[in-house]
């Protein structure tokens, strides 16, 4: 896909919610209740692909897989190396663990040299910021995926501004209206079932101390706006992604709703139907 020839981005202006997409569902009710649903459900007509991961290419099997995880939350994570080298480098395989104690985790693919910088970073100093990225300087952020040598740091390149942490050395992304700092918790190297070689390494990381910019909290409700905060998501190959938009469904207890839900599909709930 040629990006000259992309029609102009067009910045959100807050999030807008929206009713869900099936808000007259109710319980045991299939996808084709809607025309939206039965267009969905005439898809499977296609046929499915299936592939066996043992024997599939890995070039291929990696763009398949981050074609189909999405969208994903993307860590822009800053670290110091034990020469005090400063490293910037935006990762997609990341999320929440815990909230108590709060954890999160990142994961690095290892090159044909071994770790990458932010691993080895990480190793040695045991500390890391993960900074949020928004869409007004998501283009700062991305260039810090280039494969720079270790001595070089991507702050120079990619214009971003340092802020200083209060727990750990590496510094925040001033820019970042969401940032934590963290601390080693564990490392854990995934290891490839045939070559025993560690093709990617799972860090697990307790956040010490959390900075939101007081401008994107919600006023009300005391946590983040994604309107105003403008998060960006990682899809398949090169892209990213908007938040501007959502709808609320609501997470139901079996105590409130068992006698409704009895009385709409009876007793037999042991799915001995399946």
């Amino acid at each position: 896909m040629m990006t000259s020839k992309l029609p102009e981005f067009v910045p959100a202006k807050g999030f807008k919610y929206t009713a869900s997409p099936n808000p007259g569902w109710t319980y045991g009710q299939g996808v084709e209740s809607t025309p939206e649903g039965r267009a969905w459900a005439e898809g499977e007509k296609a046929g499915w692909k299936t592939i066996d991961t043992s024997t599939a290419d890995p070039r291929q099997l990696y763009a398949t897989l981050i074609s189909g995880i999405v969208p994903r939350p993307v860590a822009f994570v800053s670290t110091i190396s034990e020469d005090g080298i400063h490293n910037l480098a935006p990762m997609s395989w990341f999320n929440q663990v815990s909230s108590s104690p709060p954890v999160i985790s990142i994961a690095c693919s290892h090159t044909s040299k071994g770790a990458k910088d932010t691993v080895r970073n990480i190793r040695a100093t045991k500390g890391f910021t993960v900074n949020i990225i928004s869409e007004p300087w998501v283009e700062q952020a991305n260039i810090c995926s280039i494969d720079a040598p270790p001595e070089v740091s991507e702050w120079a390149i990619s214009g971003l501004r340092t802020i200083p942490s209060v727990h750990v050395k590496a510094p925040r992304v001033r820019e970042s209206a969401f940032s934590m700092e963290c601390e080693l918790l564990q490392e854990v190297n995934i290891i490839h079932p045939e070559t025993q070689a560690v093709t990617t390494t799972l860090v697990l990381g307790t956040v010490r101390f959390v900075h939101i910019r007081n401008d994107v909290i919600d006023p009300v409700r005391g946590v983040v706006d994604p309107g105003k905060m403008r998060p960006v998501a990682r899809m398949g190959g090169i892209t990213y992604g908007s938040v501007s938009t959502g709808y609320m469904l609501t997470r139901e207890s079996w105590a409130n709703k068992e006698q409704e839900i009895r009385k709409a599909l009876g007793d037999d709930l042991g799915g001995r139907k399946l």
